[in-house]
């Protein structure tokens, strides 16, 4: 999955695609990197951020969506926790909602539920293996289970040493049959084990976290720098296929 972040205040690359044409652009880059599926986020959940309306949200996604899926038939993920927006951009040809908001609210549900698209739930702050476990579990009947993909949170309200339990313990709380997704990009959890002070540059921290919670059982990698770390994936990848 990669990651295009049509914000002025991320992170790691906030402002570089903030145009409309530059965020398309560079998500066809990622396609051609070899993506498989395209995820588009309006909104920063940096550390500290300004959260901003679902209009505002929604008028940053609208040009760039309908201009990507008239150019691609991959799959497209938006990135939101509004119900508003989520509506607007399955409207609009997105594929996939995918919902930091940690909340599962029964009305993202109901248009998950009744427009078949799918639908990432994210556990949004603090707790380990324990905590994710008992979220997973609370919200796998929420909808579809072919239509849900879970998310453990990296990053989102946990410690250094939460972060690191859940990447080395997939086994113990992924839940068979659903999806689990894994985003470390470039986050600060990366910075600190591998020494590397800037974002643009954790690639081979982010490609061993990669293959951990591959050969746990991760299913889809978010990432910004496809075309470098997917020669990591598909080598976990290959690994994987040797487990007992």
């Amino acid at each position: 999955m990669g990651i295009v972040n049509i914000t002025p205040d991320s992170f790691s690359d906030g402002g570089q695609f903030f145009n409309s044409d530059s965020a398309v652009k560079h998500a066809l880059q990622l396609i051609a990197d070899g993506a498989d599926i395209i995820d588009l986020g309006a909104q920063s959940t940096r550390p500290g951020y300004d959260e901003i309306s679902p209009e505002e949200e929604w008028k940053r996604l609208e040009s760039v969506l309908t201009s990507l899926r008239k150019e691609t038939e991959k799959p497209i993920s938006v990135d939101t926790y509004y119900p508003s927006v989520a509506e607007k951009a399955i409207e609009a040809g997105a594929d996939i909602i995918n919902d930091v908001g940690g909340r599962c609210s029964k009305e993202t549900a109901r248009l998950i539920n009744s427009s078949g698209a799918g639908w990432i739930v994210m556990h949004n702050g603090a707790g380990g293996v324990k905590e994710v476990k008992e979220f997973f579990n609370k919200n796998i009947t929420i909808c579809n289970k072919n239509q849900l993909c879970f998310d453990m949170g990296i990053g989102f309200g946990k410690t250094y040493e939460e972060n690191l339990e859940l990447l080395a313990n997939v086994k113990k709380y992924k839940i068979d049959g659903v999806p689990l997704l894994l985003g470390t990009s470039r986050k600060r959890v990366i910075g600190a084990a591998s020494g590397e002070k800037k974002p643009e540059k954790r690639t081979l921290g982010n490609i061993a976290a990669d293959t951990a919670a591959i050969l746990g059982g991760v299913d889809i990698i978010r990432l910004h720098d496809v075309k470098n770390e997917i020669k990591g994936i598909r080598t976990a990848d290959e690994i994987k296929k040797w487990t007992r």
